[in-house]
């Protein structure tokens, strides 16, 4: 959304995104109780900011670790110049590969940024040599696993 098209949110708001982004399956009686507000002008508010498109949706997050894939990867492709795959149809051909959980376009020398999830090292050779490498237009990859996160959070609320 462009800057001059950014809705104005009052303290109310932020309070009522904070409460959402820390516990997205919270009542709207509790919600309202947090926030100060009555049950009604909060699920208004809610709803407001939903239909603006503040709030884009609501998500589970689930624990990889207990799914058989607690490693994570990041990994930096690089992309053949001369392949003829579009970059819509590159997105379109690594979402569907289900180890990856996130794909950024990047500036500088690399093309794309993916945070993997799989199960160690073999689980990532094996990401890498049956699914990622098979891809067409992949040039090249480099590859960092993560020893551990120290901070996982899904939304940036400004003051």
């Amino acid at each position: 959304m462009p800057k001059s098209d950014t809705p104005k949110l009052d303290d109310i708001d932020k309070k009522i995104l904070r409460v959402l982004s820390d516990d997205g399956k919270i009542s709207n009686k509790d919600l309202a109780e947090k926030v100060g507000l009555s049950p009604s002008p909060c699920w208004q508010r809610v709803q407001r900011l939903e239909k603006e498109g503040v709030i884009t949706g609501y998500r589970t997050l689930l624990n990889q670790e207990m799914l058989g894939a607690p490693d994570v990867v990041f990994v930096v492709l690089t992309l053949e110049r001369h392949s003829g795959t579009s970059p819509e149809e590159m997105i379109d051909k690594l979402a569907l590969l289900p180890e990856i959980l996130e794909i950024y376009l990047t500036s500088g020398s690399s093309d794309y940024l993916l945070k993997v999830a799989v199960d160690g090292t073999q689980g990532f050779e094996e990401f890498i040599r049956r699914k990622l490498h098979e891809v067409e237009g992949v040039s090249q990859s480099r590859s960092s696993f993560s020893l551990q996160c120290f901070k996982q959070i899904e939304n940036f609320l400004p003051e």
